[in-house]
Protein backbone atom coordinates (compact mmCIF):
# COMPACT_ATOMS: atom_id res chain seq x y z
CA UNK A 1 0.00 0.00 0.00
CA UNK A 2 2.94 2.38 -0.42
CA UNK A 3 1.79 3.89 -3.46
CA UNK A 4 -1.93 5.24 -2.01
CA UNK A 5 -1.84 8.78 -0.72
CA UNK A 6 -1.83 9.78 2.89
CA UNK A 7 -5.75 10.73 2.38
CA UNK A 8 -6.03 7.26 0.87
CA UNK A 9 -4.48 5.48 4.04
CA UNK A 10 -6.82 7.71 6.07
CA UNK A 11 -9.87 6.46 4.58
CA UNK A 12 -8.91 3.21 4.82
CA UNK A 13 -7.92 3.66 8.15
CA UNK A 14 -11.59 5.16 9.02
CA UNK A 15 -13.08 1.75 7.14
CA UNK A 16 -11.10 -0.04 9.66
CA UNK A 17 -12.94 1.46 12.13
CA UNK A 18 -13.59 4.21 14.74
CA UNK A 19 -10.52 6.75 15.50
CA UNK A 20 -9.85 10.43 16.58
CA UNK A 21 -7.68 12.59 15.19
CA UNK A 22 -4.97 11.65 17.60
CA UNK A 23 -4.90 8.12 17.03
CA UNK A 24 -4.74 8.81 13.48
CA UNK A 25 -1.92 11.18 13.57
CA UNK A 26 -0.08 8.56 15.47
CA UNK A 27 -0.75 6.00 13.73
CA UNK A 28 -0.05 7.63 10.19
CA UNK A 29 2.79 9.68 11.59
CA UNK A 30 1.34 13.08 10.86
CA UNK A 31 0.63 15.96 12.31
CA UNK A 32 -3.37 16.36 14.15
CA UNK A 33 -3.91 19.71 12.38
CA UNK A 34 -2.95 17.88 8.84
CA UNK A 35 -5.30 14.95 10.04
CA UNK A 36 -7.98 17.40 10.39
CA UNK A 37 -7.66 18.86 7.00
CA UNK A 38 -7.05 15.78 5.52
CA UNK A 39 -10.52 14.33 7.17
CA UNK A 40 -12.16 17.46 6.18
CA UNK A 41 -11.55 16.36 2.39
CA UNK A 42 -12.25 12.63 3.06
CA UNK A 43 -15.54 13.53 4.47
CA UNK A 44 -16.56 15.67 1.22
CA UNK A 45 -15.38 12.98 -0.90
CA UNK A 46 -17.28 10.13 0.95
CA UNK A 47 -20.22 11.84 0.02
CA UNK A 48 -19.71 10.85 -3.65
CA UNK A 49 -18.78 7.67 -3.25
CA UNK A 50 -21.19 4.63 -3.08
CA UNK A 51 -22.18 2.20 0.17
CA UNK A 52 -19.86 4.35 2.21
CA UNK A 53 -21.14 6.57 4.53
CA UNK A 54 -18.63 8.79 6.39
CA UNK A 55 -19.60 9.47 10.21
CA UNK A 56 -18.85 11.60 13.18
CA UNK A 57 -19.57 11.23 17.05
CA UNK A 58 -18.93 14.91 17.64
CA UNK A 59 -16.61 16.64 20.58
CA UNK A 60 -18.11 16.17 23.84
CA UNK A 61 -17.15 18.33 27.25
CA UNK A 62 -16.20 16.13 29.90
CA UNK A 63 -17.52 18.09 32.45
CA UNK A 64 -21.07 19.50 31.14
CA UNK A 65 -21.88 16.74 28.44
CA UNK A 66 -22.41 19.62 25.64
CA UNK A 67 -21.71 17.86 22.11
CA UNK A 68 -23.47 20.38 20.12
CA UNK A 69 -21.09 22.49 18.08
CA UNK A 70 -21.08 24.13 15.14
CA UNK A 71 -18.23 21.82 13.41
CA UNK A 72 -17.85 18.33 14.67
CA UNK A 73 -14.76 18.21 12.18
CA UNK A 74 -12.72 20.09 15.14
CA UNK A 75 -10.97 20.01 18.11
CA UNK A 76 -12.50 22.94 19.98
CA UNK A 77 -10.39 25.05 23.07
CA UNK A 78 -13.30 24.85 25.25
CA UNK A 79 -16.68 24.44 25.90
CA UNK A 80 -19.03 27.09 25.16
CA UNK A 81 -21.40 26.08 27.77
CA UNK A 82 -19.03 26.20 30.88
CA UNK A 83 -16.06 27.25 29.40
CA UNK A 84 -14.27 23.97 30.19
CA UNK A 85 -10.95 23.39 28.39
CA UNK A 86 -11.70 19.58 29.47
CA UNK A 87 -13.06 18.23 25.97
CA UNK A 88 -13.12 14.71 24.76
CA UNK A 89 -12.10 14.51 20.68
CA UNK A 90 -14.33 13.41 17.83
CA UNK A 91 -14.38 10.05 16.70
CA UNK A 92 -14.80 9.37 13.26
CA UNK A 93 -15.17 6.38 10.87
CA UNK A 94 -16.34 5.73 7.40
CA UNK A 95 -19.41 2.73 7.13
CA UNK A 96 -20.20 0.45 4.72
CA UNK A 97 -23.89 0.96 3.92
Amino acid sequence: MTDSTRRERLADRLGEGPATASELADELDTPVSTIYTDIQHVARSTRYAEQREFLVAPPECVNCGFSGYDDPINYPSRCPECRSENIEEAVFKIDAE
